[in-house]
């Protein structure tokens, strides 16, 4: 008796295991899909501290989402859409360079949300998973947010993709021409917001920012066009989300930075590759 029943519980432990498992594959899986064309655009308008502003946000978000009574997810996209807004009007005023601005937003966020989460007293929270992340607790609702509100983001970026491009390249050129460039500009943050929100599970809002601009810098050397470079970071995001949750199972480590550790080990070896192939054909 003693023996069938440590068979059924092992079992029982076998069959969680490969549930967290597939939780974690999916949500890698989706969350790449999603990183790879808008990272593009990060790496290409140099956006990199914009992306470290609104993952710093994020915990401000948590914390009024767990206020309010609402979902964290639903809080950090406020969150970011705010950061967002505020950012537009006061590059508008043109008294302080982008990155002092992102600088002051930047930290400001991540300390208030900091002291915010620590007021509460009466919730319990794990602070280091959002902060680095933890894949392994991704629920079915996780997963339901991800793919869902990636359609939607896959959908908006699609149709903002050919204006973007187009302010990426020359601005003034395409504001002449009559691209909406304000408006482009703050759906394509928003968007940026709502994948920093979809993410926080994978990665942590500390992380998140790599996740977006490792894998499009490794894409990007071997790519002819725009499109080429997003499907190419979308493949480089695959490979690191498997070989990261691959080390993390083997070695017990960290989800999230093994994530990240692997994408910039795939981006080395980008570099490696390519400069042999410079050397070859010189």
């Amino acid at each position: 008796m003693t023996i069938i029943t440590a068979t059924i519980t092992t079992m029982e432990v076998t069959a969680m295991v490969e549930g967290f498992l597939l939780h974690a594959i999916l949500a890698g899986c989706g969350i790449a899909m999603l990183a790879g064309p808008l990272g593009c655009v990060v790496v290409w308008r140099r956006m990199a501290y914009f992306g470290d502003t609104l993952s710093h946000a994020a915990l401000m978000g948590v914390a009024l989402g767990i206020l309010a009574g609402i979902d964290a997810t639903v809080g950090v996209v406020a969150t970011g859409v705010a950061v967002a807004l505020l950012l537009l009007a006061l590059q508008g005023q043109k008294r302080l360079a982008a990155d002092t601005l992102l600088g002051i937003l930047s930290h400001a966020a991540l300390s208030v949300g900091l002291i915010a989460i620590s007021f509460l007293d009466t919730v319990r929270v794990d602070l280091m998973s959002y902060l680095f992340g933890d894949i392994l607790a991704v629920s079915d609702r996780d997963l339901a947010w991800i793919y869902g509100g990636g359609v939607v983001i896959l959908a908006a970026l699609a149709a903002i993709w050919r204006p973007l491009i187009a302010l990426t390249v020359h601005e003034d050129t395409a504001i002449a021409e009559g691209v909406a460039s304000m408006r482009t500009r703050l759906t394509f943050m928003v968007l940026i917001a709502f994948t920093v929100a979809l993410a926080m599970k994978l990665v942590g809002v500390l992380l998140i920012t790599a996740l977006l601009i490792i894998p499009a810098a490794a894409a990007r050397g071997f790519a002819r066009s725009p499109e080429a470079m997003a499907v190419g970071a979308v493949v480089a995001g695959l490979i690191a989300v498997g070989a990261g949750l691959a080390a993390s199972v083997t070695w017990d480590t960290p989800s999230g930075p093994s994530i990240v550790a692997a994408a910039a080990a795939l981006f080395a070896l980008t570099l490696a590759v390519r400069g042999a192939f410079s050397r070859s054909t010189a």
